[in-house]
């Protein structure tokens, strides 16, 4: 009678697997005082686990670079990955309209053109045929300053003689209008790139250098507040919408709780990146509102390159204008 029950409820639970867990692959060390993305993955992942689902943190690096995540992504093999924004470029260039200079006012600024253009649905449709789905865009911090490690900044002209690190074609562009040049350079590589001199800098969120101990050597930071620095929070398709309807819902919660969370960071954050830049010997360089104003000037040209297509930069200038 026993081994009847017992074989009965192997049965029922091989009939009905518990849910299983929800990995996510991390863009950062897992520091909640200088990474917002990090705030974001933290706060998803403990209101999942108050669903009753289990969670596990994979650390920066532990999954593959930014092309194996996505793929991993794809084949439903990682749940959540916080990905580079050009992860979900390269299937809609669409989204590149975050990275325009001076798009955004704030990232509340940003939410509401998100939400009036439907954004998330627009790049949903094409990252389905990827079997991926764009679930939040997390701040990684304050808005983007320049980052240098001899050359104190304060407009475009003082640029000239610099070669920056780009993340990628929009940098590039962006640098080249504002008289300087740039290469692309991986992450992991940033921090020989600079020492030697083959970089003089990039462009990022003031806590980035003290997150990544590049403080010996970064020297100044210009508060240009260029392009607020973003992660793609990409789920599998496949997990997703195998998901139970209580499950989906939980998940769509934990979303909006992360992007609270890290939104409530970011508040405070603005003001302690450039003190914890201070703290480790870096000069910052504080800029004017009319400083700033020569950057975005010299940064237009960026709105005419080839990165988008000339309708989509008007749909994403009018989405900024109507909801400022």
């Amino acid at each position: 009678m026993k081994l009847k029950a017992l074989t009965m409820a192997a049965l029922l639970a091989m009939a009905t697997p518990a849910l299983s867990e929800v990995k996510i692959a991390l863009d950062s060390k897992p520091d909640l005082e200088t990474s917002g993305s990090y705030n974001w993955a933290f706060a998803f992942g403990n209101a999942l686990k108050e669903a009753g689902m289990d969670v596990r943190e994979m650390p920066r690096g532990s999954v593959g670079n930014e092309a194996e995540k996505f793929d991993q992504v794809s084949t439903g093999l990682l749940e959540i990955s916080l990905s580079d924004v050009r992860a979900a470029a390269q299937v809609d260039p669409f989204i590149y309209g975050v990275r325009l200079p001076y798009i955004f006012e704030d990232i509340a600024h940003m939410d509401r053109a998100l939400a009036a253009g439907n954004v998330y649905t627009r790049i949903n449709e094409n990252l389905a045929k990827q079997d991926a789905v764009l679930l939040a865009l997390a701040p990684l911090g304050p808005a983007s300053g320049v980052i240098t490690t001899t050359q104190a900044v304060r407009s475009p002209a003082d640029m000239a003689s610099l070669r920056m690190r780009a993340l990628d074609d929009a940098q590039i562009a962006m640098y080249e209008a504002w008289g300087s040049s740039g290469t692309i350079v991986p992450w992991g590589e940033v921090p020989a790139g600079l020492q030697t001199g083959v970089i003089d800098g990039y462009l990022n969120s003031p806590f980035v250098p003290v997150m990544f101990g590049q403080t010996d050597f970064i020297k100044n930071f210009a508060d240009a507040d260029v392009i607020w620095p973003l992660r793609a929070v990409i789920a599998s398709k496949d997990w997703y919408d195998g998901l139970s309807d209580a499950d989906r819902a939980s998940v769509d919660a934990a979303v909006e709780t992360a992007d609270a969370a890290a939104r409530e960071w970011l508040a405070a954050a603005s003001v302690n990146g450039l003190l914890a830049l201070e703290e480790k010997g870096v000069t910052v360089q504080r800029l004017t509102p009319e400083e700033r104003a020569v950057f975005r000037e010299a940064s237009l040209p960026v709105y005419d390159s080839d990165l988008m297509t000339a309708e989509d930069t008007a749909l994403w200038k009018k989405l900024s204008d109507d909801n400022r």
